[in-house]
């Protein structure tokens, strides 16, 4: 990636053409040259561990609500969201784009606001938001590509990150034996922008492809998994992928794993900036209702309706 920090050069559109092949082709793709070093991740990773290590009781004491969907999620909390096949193995701890308190704009969109940060591992903060920050700046520059790449305008795309939804999800994926059914996560397309993830040493994320199968994808050391979401394949008119995948952890080991998903502001509606691609029909999205939706059918006695935009789930 790093000649994309040099535009109008030859490396810089090579560079674009690989980024809109993978992004059109498969919808995954692999990284390096992000300027996120080995020990960034590193730190992040045992900074993840350090959290689920909390004591039960104090992790229960932090866990999301309906009022406020930040926090410990609970081992087996979650079914899909629509209801269908078991709880998904892994627990988590959800985090927003921080805000103070008294920001102005949680009086727009309730779903804006500080994170829950345990005590027990002071410097989680200041590590992950650390991270948080350096994996905007490989956004932006993934969102000035795919605007040059599809022919848009500039900023077309990257005016929709000022004051983002984005958000990140710490997991721990117990090891499931190799006779047990159900997944670390079932297998879904992701609802937001673009997905990025450092990948776990012991594996376990799964990519399904155009023909049904699922491969694991290959990525050097020290780069990152990218993946386009539901938002970029609606903004692109069907030209760019949000592709099914899943995580099955038969590794016998712990795994964690910090995705980073890329979300725009809550009053961003998104809708094709290109002519659809022929059989490509879906509705326009408002973000903030859309992210609510979400977090609202999560819990298993709440159902989406007709009101519900598509969330991403698949039948297996």
């Amino acid at each position: 990636m790093s000649p994309l920090t040099e535009p109008k050069t030859d490396a810089y559109e090579a560079t674009v053409q690989h980024i809109l092949e993978a992004c059109t082709g498969i919808g995954f793709l692999s990284i390096t040259g992000t300027g996120v070093t080995r020990e960034t991740v590193d730190q992040v990773r045992r900074t993840t561990r350090d959290i689920f290590a909390i004591d039960e009781s104090r992790k229960w004491d932090q866990a999301i609500t309906r009022e406020n969907y930040r926090g410990y999620i609970p081992m087996g909390f979650f079914t899909p969201n629509d209801g269908s096949g078991k709880a998904d193995k892994y627990e988590g701890y959800k985090l927003h784009h921080e805000v103070a308190e008294d920001a102005p704009i949680r009086a727009d969109c309730a779903l804006y606001g500080p994170n829950l940060w345990p005590d027990e591992v002071p410097s989680a903060k200041a590590t992950i938001l650390d991270y948080w920050a350096q994996l905007d700046r490989v956004t932006d520059l993934l969102l000035g590509a795919l605007e040059n790449g599809l022919g848009l305008k500039p900023d077309a795309l990257r005016s929709a990150f000022q004051n983002p939804m984005t958000n990140m999800t710490l997991l721990h994926y117990p090891p499931q034996a190799d006779d047990e059914t159900g997944y670390g996560i079932h297998p879904h397309k992701d609802t937001d922008a673009l997905t990025i993830i450092a990948p776990d040493p012991v594996g376990g994320l799964e990519v399904q492809t155009r023909d049904g199968g699922w491969i694991t994808p290959d990525c050097p050391p020290g780069g990152f998994v990218v993946n386009i979401g539901d938002m970029l394949e609606l903004w692109s008119g069907g030209r760019l992928k949000s592709t099914p995948h899943r995580v099955v952890n038969r590794s016998g080991k712990e795994r964690y794993s910090f995705p980073y998903f890329a979300v725009p502001r809550h009053d961003v509606i998104v809708q094709p900036l290109l002519p659809t691609l022929p059989g490509f029909d879906r509705p326009a999205v408002h973000c903030g209702h859309w992210s609510a939706e979400i977090w609202r059918t999560n819990w298993p006695d709440e159902a989406a309706d007709e009101d519900t935009p598509e969330l991403g789930t698949l039948q297996d």
